[in-house]
């Protein structure tokens, strides 16, 4: 996969949940992470997508990340189950994924969006399971599949390409 470009990048939040979220390892510096990536996609014009599994069972988007873009909710754990999904996601730009559990939700998101022959870039540290050894093995599978297994600082200053991007001292606030 080129750099990640934010003329063709999606960024796709994945299932950051009210009820979900406590259960989660490091849960809270995962949703800061993810809250630094959205801060970043809306002010250099990035879409986002997000997931809510179950969100009768599993609550809703958590308040730190809500209302960020619009949500899909589903059942099926492989969010392209959902037709709305994959229409949101339409054309072959790079995806740019983050969310829980990686080696549920997230996970079968990502292959499935691989065997539709997708660019799929996983940010890890806005990424988690309950388990650190179920995240560590949905990316070790993930990365020989094919996704590019990335941080949230990568991410960040490969959509800014340079210092001199017009909003560049915006977006470094988020990573300082």
């Amino acid at each position: 996969m080129p750099l990640l470009n934010i003329g063709d990048s999606t960024l796709v939040v994945i299932d950051f949940q009210a009820r979900l979220m406590p259960a989660i390892h490091d849960g809270a510096r995962l949703v800061a992470n993810a809250q630094r990536l959205v801060a970043a996609a809306g002010l250099l014009g990035v879409p986002i997508v997000m997931t809510e599994q179950n969100p009768a069972g599993l609550g809703g988007t958590v308040p730190e990340l809500a209302g960020a873009g619009p949500v899909i909710a589903k059942m099926s754990f492989d969010a392209c189950a959902e037709g709305a999904f994959l229409e949101a996601l339409a054309g072959d730009g790079q995806l740019v994924l983050c969310g829980c559990e990686a080696h549920v939700c997230l996970g079968q998101t990502t292959l499935s969006l691989l065997a539709h022959r997708r660019r799929v870039a996983i940010v890890q540290d806005a990424s988690g399971s309950r388990q650190p050894e179920s995240k560590d093995a949905a990316l070790r599978r993930l990365e020989r599949r094919g996704a590019e297994i990335v941080t949230t600082e990568m991410v960040i200053f490969e959509w800014l390409k340079s210092a001199e991007h017009p909003r560049f001292r915006e977006v470094l606030k988020l990573v300082k």
